[in-house]
């Protein structure tokens, strides 16, 4: 291929890894300063510390999904090679398990336990 589209491959995954990494540093700021005017109109702290950690695990996720999408980009369109491809997998795997605590610390419950609790419509008929 053209050198031209190496180069603009290699431009667009640096663009989405720095946007990546943007949203998680802008994240932590957002949440920060909401969590700081949360206080200051009478919020407790145990519920704005929640609402922070809530917020940075969501920001750190959204970023590590721009981050995985770059590194795949990287991996399959500019450097094809089978190390290339293992030290994706390893990458994918580590953020698939930093991806998968989050989830769970910002929930509160395990991910399969998500509809529990809520209650099922009765299949019984009332006559």
């Amino acid at each position: 291929m053209d050198e031209w589209f190496f180069s603009a491959l290699k431009l667009t995954t640096r663009a989405i890894e720095v946007g990546g990494i943007a949203i998680i540093v802008l994240g932590i700021l957002g949440s920060s300063l909401a969590v700081f005017w949360q206080i200051l109109r009478g919020r407790s702290g145990s519920e704005a510390f929640n609402l922070y950690r809530s917020n940075v695990g969501r920001a750190i996720l959204l970023g590590l999904e721009f981050l995985v999408a770059a590194d795949i980009i990287n991996t399959v369109a500019i450097e094809p090679s089978l190390q290339s491809l293992l030290i994706l997998g390893g990458i994918v795997l580590i953020r698939t398990f930093l991806s998968f605590s989050l989830e769970v610390e910002i929930e509160g419950r395990w991910p399969w336990d998500r509809h529990k609790g809520e209650s099922e419509p009765s299949s019984r008929s009332t006559a």
